[in-house]
C-alpha cells in the first residue's frame, strides 16, 4: 500500500523522480485527491473555489459539492491538482517565496505575451508553459 503524499510535501516540491516518488504520485492520481489535501493547496493560494473550479475544469457547481460532501477527485482532476501542485512548489523555490510567485502568477509577463500567467493554469499546456518561463528565470535566460 502506497502512502498518500500531502501536495505541499517537500518531495512534492522538489519533483524527486526516484521510481518511488513518481510511482506515489501516479498512484495518488490514479486514485484520486482527496478534498482534505486540494483544500490545503487551495488555502495557501490567493485563488478562490470559483477560480480552482475554472483551473480545473470543472463546474462552480461540481466544485462546491465536492467541497460540501468531501468527495474524492477523479484521476483527470487529480492529475491537474498534482501538476498545479508542482508548478506552485517550483514557483515558490524559483521566486523565493510563496508570495513572490503569487504576484508574479498575477503580473503581466511580457515574455508571455503581456497575459497573467493564472490565465495559462487550466491547460496543461499553459502550466508547462509556467514551468519553462520559471526555468528561464532560474537560469537567468530573460528572453
Amino acid at each position: 500500500m502506497s502512502k498518500s503524499l500531502n501536495l505541499m510535501d517537500p518531495e512534492v516540491a522538489y519533483h524527486h523522480t526516484d521510481d518511488t516518488g513518481v510511482f506515489g504520485m501516479i498512484n495518488t492520481v490514479k486514485s484520486g485527491i482527496q478534498f482534505s489535501s486540494f483544500s490545503r493547496l487551495a488555502d495557501h493560494s490567493p485563488f478562490s473555489l470559483n477560480e480552482w473550479a475554472g483551473f480545473l475544469q470543472l463546474s462552480e457547481r461540481t466544485m462546491h459539492r465536492y467541497y460540501q460532501q468531501k468527495k474524492t477527485f477523479d484521476p483527470s482532476s487529480s492529475e491537474k491538482i498534482m501538476e498545479l501542485a508542482l508548478l506552485f512548489n517550483y514557483g515558490e523555490k524559483v521566486l523565493g517565496s510563496r508570495e513572490n510567485f503569487y504576484v508574479w502568477l498575477q503580473t503581466e509577463i511580457p515574455s508571455i505575451g503581456n497575459i497573467q500567467p493564472k490565465a495559462l493554469l487550466d491547460t496543461h499546456f499553459g502550466i508547462k508553459m509556467l514551468k519553462d518561463e520559471l526555468i528561464r528565470i532560474e537560469y537567468g535566460v530573460f528572453a
